[in-house]
């Protein structure tokens, strides 16, 4: 009998050179990541010179035209935090609860058509997600809260809370739909009831995917500068309590964003921003590396 699958011989020099281009398109994205972080040091280091370390990341004040200029990083690494906190707070039960209506409860016409018009929110541009917060969503709520400006904290966290749901879901969609069938059928025929068998059975199978898009939309979350730049009030001050979601705080992203095109090449505030963005770099860094770590080692069902 004739085979119509090509012999070894001719699809071998094809591999090769797909494998070949497999390998240098990783080697490439090493070594860019490698010349980021290189760049970085390279502006970022300078502001040493100027503030020591723990001087930049203690001081309570951001103030590059003073005289003298005070470069206090903590009251935007708190901003970052407290808007980053509060979108995960909303984001992350309201992806997961998404992804299990999708993955568990939606017929399956209705999860072709919701998944990829879920994702197709990942595509919106995020001055859009900006606008939408600071004309409708910023007003109501400063008018339901009795505030006086229509842009602080709480409404920075909750458009990224919307920006984080895309990456979220799709993650723990994937998680959620790789736990085998095998392990539905039998908590079911135990006795459980499928609202069981999803939160006792399958959500925990699929735990590693889910802290994997977790922390894939906490990246998403405190990366963001345009939707911060334009809703969070942009206020370089230290946040108190959770008053501090009602009151406008700046990001380090926004201040980057806000700054960087007004100042002069080499001087201690052109360092500064840059030490901003090492230490963004190596925020999502961290955040990457522990979510590969949570989908390799936390027992579970790989995504």
């Amino acid at each position: 009998m004739l085979s119509i699958r090509p012999s070894r011989r001719k699809r071998r020099p094809l591999e090769r050179v797909v494998e070949a281009l497999i390998r240098v398109a990783g080697f490439l994205a090493v070594v860019f990541v490698l010349a980021i972080l290189v760049f970085l040091l390279r502006d970022a280091l300078p502001i040493l010179k100027t503030i020591g370390l723990g001087a930049m990341l203690s001081g309570a004040r951001w103030s590059p035209t003073a005289d003298p200029p005070k470069f206090g990083l903590l009251p935007l690494i708190l901003g970052s935090l407290y808007v980053t906190a509060g979108a995960m707070v909303v984001g992350a039960p309201l992806g997961l609860a998404c992804a299990v209506f999708i993955s568990e409860v939606a017929p399956p016409r209705a999860r072709e058509v919701l998944k990829p018009l879920v994702e197709l929110l990942a595509a919106v541009p995020s001055v859009v997600y900006g606008f939408l917060g600071l004309l409708l969503l910023g007003p109501w709520l400063a008018k339901v809260f009795g505030l006086p400006l229509g842009q602080f904290g709480a409404l920075g966290s909750l458009v990224l809370a919307f920006m984080a749901v895309p990456t979220i879901v799709s993650v723990s969609e994937d998680a959620l739909s790789a736990v085998p069938r095998a392990y539905r059928e039998n908590s079911l025929a135990l006795g459980a009831t499928r609202w069981q068998t999803i939160s006792r059975v399958v959500v925990p199978a699929a735990r590693s995917g889910i802290i994997a898009a977790m922390l894939l939309g906490l990246g998403r979350a405190i990366g963001e500068t345009m939707t911060v730049l334009m809703v969070t009030g942009n206020a370089p001050v230290i946040p108190q309590g959770l008053v501090g979601f009602l009151k406008p705080l700046r990001t380090m992203t926004a201040t980057i964003a806000a700054e960087m095109g007004e100042t002069a090449y080499y001087t201690p505030h052109y360092h500064a921003l840059f030490m901003i963005g090492l230490i963004l770099f190596l925020i999502a860094l961290a955040v990457n590396v522990i979510s590969d770590f949570a989908m390799r080692r936390i027992p579970g069902v790989r995504a």
